[in-house]
């Protein structure tokens, strides 16, 4: 199902199961009159809330739904440029004593230089523009063409009014350079400001 039909056949005022403040900041603009709530309990509890009416969608990870036999559940993938995720989503990360030499080394042999490059990317926008995690802010960076970077970023006011957009690309040695660009990027359109009221909203 595309996007536009899933617009329709929720109608203009559905309610949508997510807790995100960055999820409900960027949907507001597809769903104006929607309503959404936080939503509590396990995939199971979730589901059957869902299906006893107490939302008319939910909003939810594909990749956990797949990974728990649920992929039969999931009526649309929200594209990214709709709905910019976390930055850092699916990253899974070991800390490890600084010295330790011995787990460093065993460490970098499971390590995905890819992944961690686009981390850089993402957490050097993050700190560019002062964000945390209950901020309105979304970055995903992927690598294309085997040795390039593409970071899609963006910041959207708490009611959805405004939505500010970044896009670039850089080679994968520039990664946190890359962020820093987009981030002053997003400042420059308008971000700090929204941000600065986001915070304000108690939400930072």
């Amino acid at each position: 199902m595309s996007v536009e039909r899933m617009v329709a056949a929720l109608g203009p005022s559905p309610s949508i199961g997510t807790g995100s403040v960055r999820r409900i900041a960027q949907l507001t603009r597809l769903f104006p009159g929607a309503r959404f709530t936080g939503i509590r309990g396990n995939l199971d509890t979730r589901l059957r809330k869902l299906d006893e009416g107490a939302h008319d969608a939910l909003v939810l990870a594909a990749a956990g739904l797949t990974r728990l036999g649920f992929a039969a559940r999931i009526s649309l993938s929200i594209p990214a440029e709709v709905c910019v995720p976390a930055p850092g989503q699916g990253i899974v990360a070991i800390e490890i004593r600084g010295a330790d030499a011995r787990t460093h080394a065993a460490v970098k042999r499971i390590t995905d230089e890819a992944a961690g490059d686009a981390l850089t990317a993402e957490r050097a926008l993050v700190a560019t523009l002062g964000g945390g995690c209950q901020t309105p802010v979304g970055a995903l960076a992927s690598v294309v063409d085997g040795d390039e970077l593409e970071i899609i970023a963006a910041v959207a006011a708490l009611d959805g009014s405004r939505l500010v957009r970044g896009r670039a690309r850089a080679a994968r040695r520039e990664a946190a350079t890359l962020g820093v660009r987009v981030g002053a990027q997003l400042i420059a359109d308008g971000a700090g400001e929204i941000l600065a009221e986001a915070t304000r909203g108690g939400t930072g």
